[in-house]
C-alpha cells in the first residue's frame, strides 16, 4: 500500500462473525500498562482486523491532583508539583510557574536572570525533543538512533546536577530567579554541549531523515489539519506541524525572548513525519538561543546577579542560616509562605516543549493560591488521538501516539 492511500474502513466482509454486526469487529486494549504507549493511560480499540475502526480513551490512572494540591501548599512548595508534569522537560514547567508568581508580585527580573532561564529552558526543550524523536524510530523499527542521542540528554542531566543537584525532577529555580549562581564547571559543560551535540544531531538525522522505511512508515501517518488542530486548541510542535506558526515564545515573548532571532518551524501536512520534522529543527534552533544566551552575557556588565531584589522569597545563604537566628527564622517564614503575597488574578504561559503550558493563579492573599489550574498541551491534544488514528493499522497507531509527545504526568495533572 502506498503511503498516501486512504485505508478502506467499511467492515471486512471476510472478517469473524461475517453477517452478525457488531460481532465482526474485535475489541482490543492498548493499555493502560502496555510499553507502546510510553505512559499510564488506556485506549480500548474497535479493530477490524488489522484496521482501527473507533477507540475511546481511558485516563486518570496515575492522577495526582497536582492543582489541588497546590491549593494546599505554599507557593515556594508547588514547584515539586510543576517538576512531575512533563518530566522531560521539567524545568520549563518549573520557570513558567516562577514566572506566574513573579507577575502577580510585580517581581523585576535582571537581565542576567532571564538569559541564564533562556539557556536552561532551551536545554529542557532539547531534552525533550531528543526523547520523542529517538523513540518515534525505535516505534518505526530503528533502535540504534535512540541508543545513541541519549547520551546527550544524559550530558544535559549533567549541567542540570552541577546547577542544582537533580538530574530528573530538578526542582531547578526559584521565585526570582535561581537559588545559587552557575558554577565554572557548569559553563564549561554548556559550552561543550553547544560545540559537540550538533555533530551527533546530524548523525542522528542522517539515520533516520532520508530513511526509506522511516519515510514508508511515517509520511501519512496519523494525519491532522490546521483547521482541526486549530479546533481542539492545539499548540506547541504539533501545532506547527499542521502548518501554524503559532509559538509563545514569540507571540506573548518572556524572559527577553523578543531579543533572539530564530525560526519558527512549520510543516504542511500534520502527520508523524512533519511531526518529527518540525521537533529535529527546534532542537537546532533552540542550539542557536543558547549560543545567543551566552554572548549576550558576556556582554553583560553585572557578572554576578543570579536572583531579583525580592527577599521575602529568597532564601538566606546556608551558612547564615545555621549561625543566625534571624535568618534561620526568614528561612522558614519563606518556606512556609508566612510572607505576604498580594491579591489578584493572573495567567502566565510559557512554550513547554509539547506546546503552551499555561497557570491561572487566583489569590486571595493567603498563604497558598486560592485556585489554580495548569494548561496541560497533553490534555488538551490528546482529544484529537481517535480522530487521527480512525482508519489506520494499529502500528501506525503506535507511531501515531509516540509523535504526539503524549506524557502521562502532564496528561493526568
Amino acid at each position: 500500500m502506498k503511503v498516501d492511500e486512504k485505508i478502506n474502513v467499511e467492515p471486512n466482509p471476510l472478517s469473524f462473525g461475517e453477517g452478525r454486526g457488531e460481532a465482526a469487529y474485535t475489541t482490543l486494549n492498548l493499555g493502560p500498562t502496555h510499553p507502546a504507549t510510553h505512559g499510564i493511560f488506556q485506549n480500548v480499540l474497535k479493530m477490524d482486523g488489522e484496521i482501527i475502526m473507533d477507540t475511546e480513551q481511558t485516563i486518570g490512572y496515575i492522577h495526582r491532583a497536582f492543582e489541588k494540591l497546590g491549593e494546599h501548599k505554599p507557593f515556594y512548595q508547588i514547584t515539586t508539583l510543576t517538576d512531575r508534569m512533563n518530566y522531560c522537560s521539567s524545568p520549563i514547567n518549573n520557570m513558567g510557574w516562577h514566572m506566574t508568581v513573579e507577575k502577580l508580585i510585580k517581581a523585576e527580573l535582571p537581565k542576567r536572570v532571564e538569559y541564564m532561564r533562556v539557556i536552561i529552558m532551551e536545554l529542557s526543550r532539547i531534552t525533550d525533543h531528543l526523547v520523542c524523536n529517538s523513540v518515534i524510530g525505535v516505534d518505526s523499527g530503528a533502535l540504534t538512533g535512540f541508543l545513541y542521542i541519549y547520551q546527550w540528554r544524559e550530558f544535559i542531566y549533567e549541567i542540570y546536577e552541577e546547577i542544582c543537584g537533580a538530574r530528573l525532577t530538578t526542582n531547578i529555580g526559584r521565585i526570582g530567579g535561581f537559588e545559587r549562581d552557575f558554577s565554572e564547571v557548569a559553563w564549561r559543560k554548556i559550552k561543550s554541549f553547544v560545540k559537540e551535540y550538533p555533530k551527533a544531531l546530524k548523525e542522528f538525522e542522517s539515520l533516520l531523515v532520508r530513511n526509506r522505511i522511516f519515510m514508508d512508515r511515517t509520511i501519512g501517518c496519523g494525519p491532522i489539519s490546521a483547521e482541526r488542530a486549530l479546533n481542539y486548541s492545539f499548540s506547541g510542535p504539533n501545532l506547527r506541524a499542521a502548518g501554524v506558526d503559532y509559538d509563545v515564545r514569540v507571540m506573548n515573548p518572556y524572559s527577553s525572548y523578543e531579543e533572539f532571532e530564530f525560526i519558527i518551524p512549520v510543516g504542511t501536512a500534520g502527520d508523524t513525519y512533519d511531526r518529527f520534522m518540525v521537533r529535529e529543527q527546534e532542537m537546532w534552533e533552540s542550539l542557536s538561543i543558547i549560543q545567543q544566551a551566552i554572548d549576550k552575557l558576556e556582554k553583560l556588565e553585572d557578572k554576578t546577579s543570579f536572583h531579583a531584589d525580592v527577599p521575602d522569597f529568597y532564601l538566606p545563604p546556608k551558612e547564615a542560616v545555621y549561625n543566625e537566628m534571624e535568618a534561620l527564622i526568614y528561612h522558614f517564614k519563606i518556606v512556609m509562605g508566612e510572607t505576604d503575597v498580594p491579591k489578584g488574578e493572573v495567567y502566565h504561559c510559557v512554550e513547554g516543549g509539547n506546546g503552551e503550558l499555561g497557570f491561572y493563579l487566583i489569590s486571595d492573599g493567603g498563604r497558598q493560591p486560592y485556585r489554580l489550574h495548569f494548561r496541560r498541551p497533553c490534555f488538551i491534544y490528546y482529544q484529537a488521538y481517535p480522530e487521527m488514528i480512525r482508519g489506520s493499522f494499529l502500528s501506525d497507531a503506535i507511531l501515531t501516539m509516540s509523535s504526539m509527545n503524549v506524557i502521562a504526568g502532564e496528561l493526568d495533572s
